[in-house]
């Protein structure tokens, strides 16, 4: 219960960040489009920042196991989403702005933090388990779903800054290479950046919409129930059965981790895509802004869930 209402707290910074966004721009400090600038910065410079960074750690037989029960669980996630969106796409009319939607969430932004923030900065790492499987799929299956097009260039998403960087930073851990410490304190700066300015991007672009007529609308609310509720509370459970496999000595909040990442809102960067893609980025906004919203009692009552079912006290 306790890592529970921590969890709720610090969602609830984010969301006052956003709220800065949005306030600058109805004041006149800023226009809705000068976000697409901050998009690209936070997209191209301080997410790779972020992954590179978080592999800086020492590489043991435990860290190593555990990274790979991440990484498997994050894939198992991300193949859930992906089948639950598949069964639905027909018969609820699903559009590639929700289909991305309903898969991809704000692992790295939102997740990051609240991780440092719940259970502590040396979980970070097993952070990027997460971001790592979303980054190679949101580039090459996210984008062809968003534009509703094959992927035609995947030599082009598979060279992004992203990919590219989890390239690196995967190298750095496995070769146990160490960067400077200036080249580390200079990407530690600009990866701090990641969690407000993205939230900023959020609240510029829903400067200009009445938020009456964002609540007013039906769909979303739909796409929200899928993303927050339908899939994490169904994700807590699986989670929770294979927290007492045993299968490592961390399981219990390895996998929390995954889970928080499961059901986190939709992802930040599906705002941006939309505007580097010329996509409908007002009805992205809106989505983002729901879940965003709604996540601050849903989130905590999936890690509830999963603490419940893992201690056998549901």
């Amino acid at each position: 219960m306790e890592l529970s209402l921590l969890l709720a707290e610090q969602i609830l910074v984010i969301f006052l960040m956003m709220l800065v966004g949005y306030i600058i721009v109805k004041i006149g400090l800023f226009q809705a489009k000068d976000s697409k600038v901050l998009s690209n910065i936070v997209v191209y410079v301080c997410f790779p920042c972020v992954i590179i960074t978080s592999f800086q750690i020492e590489l043991t037989e435990e860290t190593a196991k555990g990274l790979l029960l991440a990484v498997a669980a994050a894939a198992a996630a991300h193949l859930f989403m992906i089948a639950v969106v598949y069964l639905l796409e027909k018969p609820l009319r699903l559009n590639g702005i929700e289909k991305v939607s309903i898969i991809y969430t704000n692992s790295g932004y939102l997740v990051i933090p609240l991780v440092t923030a719940v259970l502590g900065e040396e979980w970070v790492f097993y952070t990027t388990a997460f971001i790592l499987v979303q980054n190679l799929l949101i580039w090459t299956h996210g984008v062809s779903v968003l534009r509703g097009q094959g992927v035609r260039d995947i030599r082009k998403l598979l060279t992004s800054p992203n990919i590219i960087a989890l390239a690196i930073a995967v190298g750095l851990f496995v070769a146990q290479i160490r960067l400077p410490s200036v080249a580390m304190d200079c990407m530690k700066s600009m990866g701090n950046m990641v969690t407000p300015a993205s939230m900023l991007v959020v609240g510029m672009v829903i400067g200009d919409i009445d938020l009456k007529w964002v609540f007013r609308q039906k769909r979303p609310y739909l796409i929200s129930f899928i993303r927050l509720v339908l899939i994490p509370f169904l994700a807590a459970a699986g989670l929770a059965v294979v927290r007492n496999m045993g299968l490592h000595a961390d399981s219990e909040y390895i996998l929390m981790i995954v889970l928080i990442a499961t059901a986190a809102p939709v992802a930040a960067i599906i705002t941006q895509l939309t505007q580097i893609y010329n996509e409908d980025v007002r009805y992205a906004s809106v989505i983002n802004v729901m879940s965003v919203v709604f996540c601050v009692i849903t989130m905590p009552l999936s890690v509830l869930i999963y603490e419940m079912l893992g201690t056998g006290n549901f």
